[in-house]
């Protein structure tokens, strides 16, 4: 599995797909990897890193506060369908309760992440795009990227 603390600007090999502005920065190996996987994809058609600010209302601290998805996706299927999706990528530590487990911060990272992809599926609807989270179930197979 990739080193998921990794850093850094991602150039791509396909610049003309991505439709975001400035450098592309990782804060993972994780969305390294799935940057590198919406780059060389022939299916996906556009895609962008940090595409847009959604308000949310923090649930510990009351404040409101915005939240940042990671990934815009516009890809085609098998049945030449185009989808459009917002993904945040995130492990399942942080998202269900039952992996957090006694640790107080992955415990609070659940609740507000719940909050903010509230927020994000509630504008997506809205814009007619489907929000997505991806876990390192749907980023990795047998500890390899898929």
């Amino acid at each position: 599995m990739t080193n998921k603390w990794a850093q850094g600007i991602y150039v791509p090999k396909n610049p003309d797909k991505y439709v975001g502005k400035g450098a592309i920065k990782y804060r993972s190996g994780w969305e390294n990897n799935f940057m590198r996987w919406c780059d060389t994809n022939p299916g996906v058609l556009k895609w962008a890193s940090e595409p847009m600010r959604i308000p949310y209302r923090n649930p510990i601290t009351g404040k409101n506060t915005t939240y940042v998805p990671d990934f815009f996706v516009q890809y085609v299927d098998k049945n030449n369908k185009v989808h459009t999706e917002i993904m945040e990528i995130k492990p399942q530590k942080h998202f269900l309760v039952e992996k957090a487990g006694k640790n107080k911060y992955n415990q609070a990272q659940v609740v507000i992440n719940q909050a903010k992809w509230q927020a994000a599926s509630a504008f997506c609807k809205s814009q007619g795009l489907v929000f997505r989270v991806l876990s390192e179930n749907e980023l990795f197979h047998n500890g390899k990227a898929k």
